[in-house]
């Protein structure tokens, strides 16, 4: 049980967490029917056609099959910076456990997304898009990596 005392500290650390709760729920909405396949054709494909007037059917279905796949990679790239940013909480720069956390979260939240989406109608789980997700997670640590480094770079140039 938590004593008085930890509660505020507790309440403290929680509210790091809640950009990365956000996007879990954005990345959940993504999954519902309304967002399979079949539905954002109806949209991306007319939309790439007026854009690209001369290329054929197989390449614009192509194009939006790109353009969901980069949505995995995106989606879980934020869900990765997000998580950091959680499990970083007020503490400053990069160490490896962090994200190391980091992805064991986001591989986990990608494997019950598309779990969740062998329940809904018009979805199905694929392994393949745990891996992209997993991915977008992966290189968003890259980059957060990248970034701490050229932070603590700076400021020991500034000193």
């Amino acid at each position: 049980m938590i004593s008085l005392l930890e509660a505020p500290a507790l309440t403290h650390r929680l509210k790091y967490w809640i950009p990365a709760v956000c996007v879990a729920a954005l990345i959940s909405t993504f999954s519902i029917h309304y967002f399979s396949s079949e539905q954002t054709a109806r949209f991306i494909i007319p939309l790439l056609h007026q854009l690209f007037p001369a290329l054929s059917a197989h390449t614009l279905s192509r194009m939006h099959t790109a353009i969901r796949k980069l949505a995995h990679v995106t989606e879980f790239g934020v869900f990765s910076v997000t998580v950091f940013h959680g499990v970083r909480a007020e503490r400053s720069g990069w160490k490896f456990p962090w994200a190391v956390i980091t992805l064991l979260v986001a591989v986990s939240y990608a494997g019950l997304d598309e779990w969740h989406q062998s329940y809904v109608p018009l979805r199905e789980a694929r392994t393949r898009d745990v891996l992209i997700d997993s991915f977008g997670a992966l290189l968003a640590q890259v980059l957060v990596w990248f970034y701490a480094k050229l932070h603590a770079n700076h400021r020991e140039s500034q000193e």
